[in-house]
């Protein structure tokens, strides 16, 4: 099945959001089916990184769209987003969870666990997982310049029951619907429903 192309980032963030869950990340060795997204708009989303960061604001403007966008995590984890520009909303997508596929016996050796479901069920365990850090920043994954054994492969069928939710752990825009999952996955990181809102100052 061939990889994705740059057009496939080139429309609204939310719809490439949802039409990422079922698509299969390839990563140097190893694979997984995406079953969790978040989608981040540049415009209007105070929880976006462009809201607050130059330098978020900069990589969009300089960047393809396909181009991987990856940060540090408080310090601990690092995290892999896609970049989508050139539709009507552009923005950032957090690649929350895979389902593994391929290099399996690798992520187990890099995430020190021996369950498929403990594997790639949160943003930073996949990375982990993946072997994914900050020199990645940046690298295309459409078009021709993706690298040879990186990429994002649509499946010929998909039977992936898709529902939103809100996104986890940020502290605005908390109410916004804006995250994708696989239904009956075990993979996903919070199951649907299930995400805890933040305690805000009127609440204490």
């Amino acid at each position: 099945m061939p990889y994705l192309g740059t057009s496939f980032f080139q429309r609204d963030v939310l719809t490439v959001s949802r039409d990422l869950i079922g698509v299969e990340l390839v990563w140097r060795g190893c694979a997984g089916t995406i079953v969790e997204t978040e989608a981040y708009t540049v415009e209007g989303d105070p929880a976006c990184h462009t809201a607050t960061r130059p330098s978020a604001r900069e990589f969009v403007k300089t960047h393809p769209p396909g181009a991987a966008y990856v940060y540090f995590n408080y310090g601990m984890y690092w995290l892999f987003n896609l970049l989508v520009k050139g539709g009507s909303r552009d923005g950032l997508i957090l690649i929350r969870a895979l389902a593994p596929t391929r290099g399996i016996p690798q992520m187990q050796q890099r995430r020190h666990r021996e369950k498929l479901h403990e594997l790639c069920s949160g943003p930073g365990k996949l990375a982990q997982a993946l072997a994914i850090d900050g020199t990645h920043h940046g690298l295309p994954m459409t078009g021709k310049g993706r690298p040879s054994g990186c990429g994002l492969v649509q499946p010929a069928t998909s039977t992936h029951e898709i529902v939103t939710d809100i996104r986890v752990g940020i502290s605005q825009a908390v109410d916004y619907p804006w995250r994708f999952l696989s239904s009956h996955s075990p993979h996903v990181s919070v199951k649907h429903g299930k995400v805890k809102l933040p305690v805000t100052n009127a609440q204490k």
